[in-house]
């Protein structure tokens, strides 16, 4: 790895792990009651890189006892003083951004280079939900003469955030910035795959909020079953896959917990003949999401290219995803492609891999492991591109979360949005066209939560972001996710 920024900053991993392995709440760090420690790896090459605490259901208790006798003095806290401690937390993140590239780089294989923008990413956030926080308001209703009657925007009480692997910094510190600014105190619950982040976070910004008002917890299923069940959590969120999230629903209903779920995809990229066709070979590279080895939620997998440009701009995409994306060592500031997450989930993709060649799907490129021998011990994975699909092709409708395209030719346009909206997914969707008629329809028709016009990839903060059907419930990244973290409470006086 590069051992200094390009800043001449130490980012050798003994200056960018955490310092603590074990669980943080009520402002200190606390040795897991069980005593159990769980290695974490770099993908990179397989190896071992740090412990982290196994939380179990009596840590579970202890760190939600802690965040709900913080709730009781945080929910009084002045909105613009909660501000201007998230807006505390937001430069400590800016401060800190390549460090914890290099930390994410080691834990989850995704380019360093690219995820310095993820602390910024989540500070941009934070300053967001800082500068909205006095919009946690009611509002007065008309009910008549000797009447005044208002609404009052309440906190919940101690929110549960799960936060996936593929960006473990920038979800965990993002999805701070709502609840807190609503009010809420929250327990942070990263992926167990890449937790080191969180942790280090919590060692950088924790102490910037009263003790209990932040908590992380590591651990595995024994932890978030203990986190979902409890009575004392108000609401829990996810982003992560859709069977987790409809667990979490099961698990939570008999406390009537409300959820905010951010599920996954298998998201079609729609192009017109008239799409500029340079700039839409460009679109769909990006789209796919190949940087992070394809394991986004909003990629746009699934790619429809009308029988007139299929061709020409099906060879200019592999043109351009051999000149961009070759897989690299993550931590190498050059590389642009790093490795799936897992031993398990490499050989799951390459699985996914082997199932569309039986199946009759014609491989363009990539389809194998790359041949460089300083690879050989990760979890690399060549940019894969399938062409001729058919609707009943298993990558045409499973989210494989991995850098594998799946491309179809289409002629008539109600056949290809009965085919674009048949899978049970809708997060996003990409429309490539230059005729405003055409790309108002298209949107109109498309079955997703957040869709481009000759656009992909890009969040919009103030923009609500979120799925319909088995892709989530709920809306993040605007005042609708301030919003999901208050209760409205009615108040009426008799004035007579």
């Amino acid at each position: 790895m590069n051992a200094t920024s390009k800043n001449g900053k130490d980012l050798s991993p003994a200056a960018v792990l955490p310092g603590n392995k074990n669980l943080f709440y009520g402002g200190q760090w606390h040795a897991p009651e069980s005593g159990r420690f769980a290695e974490t790896y770099n993908p990179a090459n397989g190896e071992a890189i740090g412990e982290t605490a196994q939380a179990t259901a009596s840590d579970v208790d202890a760190a939600v006892d802690a965040a709900s006798l913080a709730f009781k003095s945080w929910r009084k806290t002045k909105p613009l003083e909660r501000a201007e401690l998230l807006r505390k937390a937001a430069a400590i993140l800016r401060d800190n951004a390549e460090e914890l590239a290099m930390l994410d780089a080691l834990n989850t294989g995704n380019p360093v280079a690219e995820m310095v923008a993820d602390a910024k990413i989540a500070a941009a956030n934070l300053d967001y939900f800082a500068g909205i926080a006095m919009e946690a308001k009611g509002q007065t209703i008309p009910v008549g003469d000797n009447n005044l009657n208002y609404t009052l925007r309440e906190p919940l009480g101690v929110v549960v955030r799960v936060v996936a692997y593929n960006h473990p910094l920038m979800f965990a510190a993002q999805k701070l910035g709502a609840p807190l600014a609503a009010g809420n105190t929250v327990i942070i619950k990263p992926s167990e795959q890449a937790p080191l982040s969180a942790i280090r976070m919590a060692e950088l910004i924790g102490g910037v909020f009263p003790p209990g008002v932040i908590n992380v917890l590591t651990g595995a299923r024994e932890c978030g079953e203990a986190l979902t069940a409890h009575p004392l959590v108000k609401k829990i969120t996810l982003i992560g896959s859709t069977a987790t999230g409809k667990a979490i629903l099961r698990s939570g209903a008999d406390t009537l917990k409300q959820v905010l779920l951010e599920l996954g995809g298998k998201n079609p990229l729609i192009a017109y003949p008239d799409a500029d066709l340079e700039k839409l070979a460009d679109g769909i590279v990006r789209g796919m999401n190949f940087t992070w080895a394809g394991q986004s939620c909003g990629s746009t997998s699934r790619v429809f290219l009308h029988d007139d440009i299929h061709d020409k701009v099906l060879a200019r995409v592999v043109e351009i995803l051999a000149s961009r994306h070759k897989p690299g060592i993550p931590t190498d500031w050059a590389t642009t492609m790093g490795p799936v997450i897992s031993k398990a989930h490499h050989q799951r993709v390459l699985d996914y891999i082997e199932t569309s060649k039986r199946e009759g799907a014609r491989l363009v490129t990539g389809g194998k492991t790359p041949s460089n021998p300083a690879l050989a011990n990760g979890y690399f994975i060549e940019p894969t591109i399938f062409a001729d699909m058919r609707p009943g092709m298993t990558i045409a409708n499973e989210e494989i979360f991995g850098p594998v395209m799946a491309v179809f030719r289409w002629k008539d346009e109600d056949e290809m949005f009965r085919i674009a909206n048949s899978v049970e997914y809708g997060l996003t969707a990409s429309i490539w066209t230059n005729n405003l008629a055409t790309s108002h329809r298209a949107a109109s028709r498309v079955e997703s939560g957040y869709v481009w016009i000759n656009n992909v990839s890009q969040h919009f903060l103030g923009a609500p972001f979120g799925g319909h059907k088995s892709s989530g419930i709920g809306r993040e990244e605007s005042i609708e996710e301030l919003l999901e973290f208050t209760q409205i409470k009615n108040v009426n006086i008799n004035l007579g």
